[in-house]
């Protein structure tokens, strides 16, 4: 697939490193890079992702490697080099760090702390001696979980964060991501590395599923069935969803400007939408007969847990860097993720 194209310099291709790659959003961005021209690696364990993510982005230029992130990165030779990496690998979700924190807070940082050495220790190819280079630029995914639970909103990128105590398991992954964050713009300022840190802010779309708690292919997936779709709480609190397909193509545009190199982007929508009109807007756009279920936040999950009221970006810097608008609404969204889902997509 997309063999034949060529850089729009007619330069030869990028080769580019995804960790992740067959994840949701990582198998986006291959397609993505693929289109552009890149030869791409994609190191991913399958913990998450799945292998058939990749089938769409079946490609001469397309490597897939099964195996653990640090074990990978230490099996590459001294002659492998990349253009550009985009570190898209860890532990998702709130609901899959709070069935096992410790392997979670210990794949997002061990892992992050193993890529950017590598990032930092390899030369990217046809830039001369070391005074012209201090690594590969690399874009590290973050989420809006870095900002816990702040009652400021919307988030800016260099606003106080607020968490929970370190004895409530669901603020783990807030504080690995953070640590993620402080790791990648200190590579940055102390190493001279070209770092790009992206917040993301519910994206979603086709491959996305609901085992992790995220709450679109759950209800998606419940309003084709005809099942109940559970809100938890209320359902008044409220989210921005941003579909996949705007948020990988956001990524190179990002990687692309040295203006970004070193700073931190929210990225996603800044349209927001309770979760109970988001199980109303599914039902109605499936044309299902399922009803809506709310069960008190004791029920669902362990003691302790807190959920945010609202969770908004502000989307002004990375709408000055690089003119980031999302060109598909919420609407469009649900039906990709249906179609998906019913085997349309």
């Amino acid at each position: 697939m997309h063999d034949s194209l060529r850089t729009e310099s007619g330069a030869p291709p990028r080769r580019v490193l995804v960790t992740g790659g067959a994840g949701f959003i990582g198998s986006h961005l291959v397609e993505r890079l693929l289109l552009r021209g890149d030869r791409v690696t994609v190191i991913d364990n399958l913990s998450t992702g799945r292998e058939a993510n990749l089938d769409a982005a079946a490609s001469a230029r397309l490597r897939f490697l099964e195996a653990d992130l640090r074990e990978a990165l230490a099996a590459l030779g001294p002659g492998e080099v990349f253009d550009e990496i985009y570190h898209l690998a860890a532990a998702v979700g709130v609901r899959l760090v709070m069935d096992d924190p410790i392997q979670a807070i210990r794949t997002n940082i061990e892992q992050s702390m193993a890529l950017l050495e590598f990032a930092a220790s390899r030369q990217p190819p046809g830039t001369g001696g070391p005074a012209a280079s201090r690594g590969i630029p690399t874009f590290l995914a973050s989420s809006s979980e870095v900002y816990g639970k702040s009652a400021k909103t919307p988030y800016r990128e260099d606003d106080d964060v607020v968490y929970g105590p370190t004895t409530i398991a669901r603020w783990s992954y807030a504080y690995s991501k953070a640590i993620d964050e402080y790791l990648a713009l200190n590579f940055a300022a102390r190493r001279g590395l070209p770092v790009v840190v992206g917040r993301f802010f519910n994206t979603v779309g086709p491959r996305q599923v609901g085992d992790y708690g995220m709450v679109v292919p759950r209800f998606v997936q419940a309003a084709l069935r005809g099942d109940d779709l559970v809100v938890h709480g209320d359902g008044s609190q409220s989210r921005c969803f941003c579909h996949v397909a705007d948020v990988a193509d956001a990524l190179p545009r990002l990687m692309s400007s040295p203006a970004c190199h070193g700073r931190v982007f929210n990225i996603g929508s800044d349209r927001a939408i309770s979760i109970r009109g988001l199980a109303e807007l599914v039902i109605s756009l499936t044309g299902s007969s399922s009803k809506i279920r709310f069960v008190p936040y004791t029920q669902a999950f362990p003691s302790g847990f807190e959920d945010l009221a609202e969770r908004r970006p502000d989307l002004t810097r990375v709408r000055e860097a690089i003119g980031f608008a999302p060109s598909r609404d919420l609407e469009r969204t649900i039906r990709d993720v249906a179609d998906w889902l019913s085997g349309r997509g």
